[in-house]
């Protein structure tokens, strides 16, 4: 059990029988009150973010979060759904392969290149998220030309992908570049 004060950033706990990180939290005083922990939490199960107080005399349970080392093999589209979903299978056992479906997976299903080896998390025998890699390099198969102007602030612009993604880069990363991209806030990172 985890007292108020000890629920931190990427704690994962038990909240309202589902688990929860914790995105932020902050423990301060109001005036002449007892201390409290104003946190931001995220069901790994919906993805959902709610904001909580644990007060003093509050505890909170940690997540027992199982994992598997996975890789991505393919994506397959059904015709009734708009997502559809993506095909895994266990490292080391290619045998035993699992679909999952895009609502579990999150935003980052647009970063997934095939034989990319993510971390499976599941809570209590169902699956919550999957972990991809901080850093993934992923080729620029569409960029618009970079045109020149009021650059002082350092210009960007929308290029596509290898994976379908759409990100913001500079405006010198051209058709063909290597770009390394940060999965957790789906921002580039620089030119590889």
């Amino acid at each position: 059990m985890l007292e108020y004060n000890e629920i931190k950033p990427k704690e994962i706990i038990v909240f309202d029988g589902e688990p929860y990180e914790v995105l932020d939290s902050h423990v301060f005083r109001k005036q002449q009150r007892k201390p409290v922990n104003q946190t931001k939490l995220r069901n790994l199960m919906t993805g959902k973010v709610t904001e909580y107080s644990f007060h003093q005399s509050e505890k909170a349970e940690e997540a027992e979060i199982d994992s598997l080392a996975a890789v991505y093999l393919f994506e397959k589209r059904l015709p009734a759904q708009a997502g559809g979903e993506r095909w895994f299978a266990e490292k080391g056992n290619p045998g035993n392969r699992f679909a999952l479906s895009e609502d579990i997976l999150g935003a980052g299903a647009k970063f997934l290149k095939e034989h990319m080896e993510v971390t499976v998390l599941s809570f209590r025998g169902r699956t919550a998220s999957v972990k991809l890699p901080i850093k993934v390099v992923l080729t620029v198969t569409e960029a618009p030309p970079g045109t020149r102007g009021n650059t002082a602030q350092g210009g960007s612009k929308q290029v596509t992908l290898e994976t379908g993604a759409v990100i913001s880069v500079p405006l010198f990363i051209n058709e063909g570049d290597r770009v390394e991209i940060n999965t957790e806030s789906g921002e580039y990172v620089g030119r590889v």
